[in-house]
C-alpha cells in the first residue's frame, strides 16, 4: 500500500487532474444534455456542480483526523495531499459559481422569485469569501505574505464554515422539508462522520496528553455523563425531522434571535446541536480533574 501511494500519479497536481478534469467533463456532458434556455436547466446544473464537490469539502475536513485516530501509510497519503483534495472542491465550487451568475443575471426573475432566499444568499456568500481566501493562500507566492497564525486562521476556519454550509443544507433537506432524496442521506451522513471523527480524534488527543502529564483517570460520574451526552447527540442527529421546529422555535422566541437569523449565518445552529453534545460528551470523557502527581504530593503531605 505505500509503495502505490508514493506513485506521483496518485499524488499533488497529479492527483488533482486526476479528480478535477473528471469533475469538469462530468459538467460540460450535463450541460449539452441539459436545456439552458430557461432557469430550471441552470438551477439543475447547480445542484449538480455542488454534489460533485462537496465529498472533497468532507475528505479535507477528515484528513488530520483520520491520521491521528488510524496513523499509517494511508493516512499520511491522504493528509499529504489534503491541499489538492481542497483544491478538486474549489473546481466544483467554480462550476457553481458560474452557473449561479448565470441565473441570476439571464434568468433574474426566475431566479428571484423560485431560487433567492437572502438566509442561504448570506450563507453563501461568506461560504465563497472563505473558499477564495484558501486558494489564495494555498499558494507560496501568497502565502509568504502571511505569519503562521494567519494563514491557519485562514484555512481553519475555512474549512469548518464551507463544512458547515454543506452539511447545514442536508441537515435540513432531512429534517424539515420532509421529502429528501438518497443524496440527502448520503451527504448528510457523510458530512456528519467527517466532523464526527475530528471529535474522535481530539478526544484521543486529549486523553493521550493527560497521560503523559500523569493526571487522573477520568471520574466514573464523568465517564458516564460523557456516554449519556453522546448517546444524546448521536439520537438527535437521527431525528431531526421530530425536534427541529420546537427547537427552532424555542431558540428564536426573543426577538434579538429571530432578528439574528436574518444576519448571521447558521443562526441559532440547529444542524450542529447533535455534534455539540458529542463533543461535550467527549470532553466529559476525557475530563482528568488534578494531576496524578499534585494528588500523590497532596497523600504524601498528609501522612507526613
Amino acid at each position: 500500500m505505500g509503495s502505490i501511494l508514493q506513485n506521483r500519479f496518485l499524488n499533488g497536481w497529479w492527483l488533482f487532474s486526476l479528480i478535477a478534469l473528471p469533475i469538469t467533463g462530468i459538467v460540460i456532458s450535463r450541460m449539452l444534455q441539459t436545456d439552458l434556455s430557461a432557469g430550471p436547466g441552470v438551477s439543475e446544473m447547480i445542484g449538480l456542480s455542488v454534489r460533485l464537490a462537496i465529498p472533497f469539502i468532507y475528505l479535507a475536513m477528515a484528513a488530520s483526523a483520520f491520521q491521528v485516530l488510524w496513523p499509517g501509510a494511508f493516512g499520511k497519503w491522504w493528509l499529504r495531499n489534503r491541499r489538492y483534495i481542497g483544491l478538486c472542491f474549489a473546481v466544483g465550487m467554480f462550476w457553481q459559481g458560474v452557473f449561479i451568475f448565470i441565473i441570476s443575471t439571464v434568468y433574474r426573475d426566475y431566479y428571484y422569485s423560485d431560487v433567492y432566499y437572502f438566509r442561504d444568499e448570506l450563507e453563501g456568500t461568506f461560504g465563497y469569501v472563505f473558499l477564495a481566501a484558501m486558494v489564495l493562500t494555498s499558494f507560496r507566492f501568497t502565502r509568504k505574505h502571511l505569519d503562521q497564525a494567519q494563514w491557519k486562521l485562514i484555512q481553519k476556519g475555512g474549512i469548518y464554515a464551507l463544512w458547515g454550509y454543506a452539511f447545514s443544507v442536508y441537515w435540513w433537506n432531512l429534517s424539515y422539508y420532509g421529502n429528501p432524496e438518497a443524496h440527502d442521506y448520503v451527504y448528510y451522513w457523510a458530512g456528519f462522520a467527517a466532523f464526527a471523527i475530528r471529535i474522535a480524534a481530539w478526544g484521543k488527543q486529549r486523553r493521550l496528553r493527560a497521560e503523559k502529564q500523569g493526571a487522573a483517570a477520568p471520574g466514573l460520574a464523568s465517564r458516564w455523563a460523557g456516554i449519556g451526552l453522546i448517546a444524546s447527540g448521536l439520537l438527535l442527529s437521527a431525528t431531526g425531522l421530530q425536534w427541529q421546529d420546537p427547537v427552532t422555535t424555542f431558540l428564536t422566541s426573543p426577538a434579538w434571535s429571530a432578528e439574528l437569523v436574518l444576519w448571521l449565518p447558521f443562526w441559532p445552529f440547529e444542524p450542529f446541536l447533535p455534534l455539540m453534545l458529542i463533543g461535550l460528551g467527549v470532553a466529559a470523557m476525557t475530563y482528568t480533574g488534578k494531576r496524578a502527581e499534585s494528588l500523590s504530593m497532596a497523600t504524601g503531605a498528609g501522612r507526613a
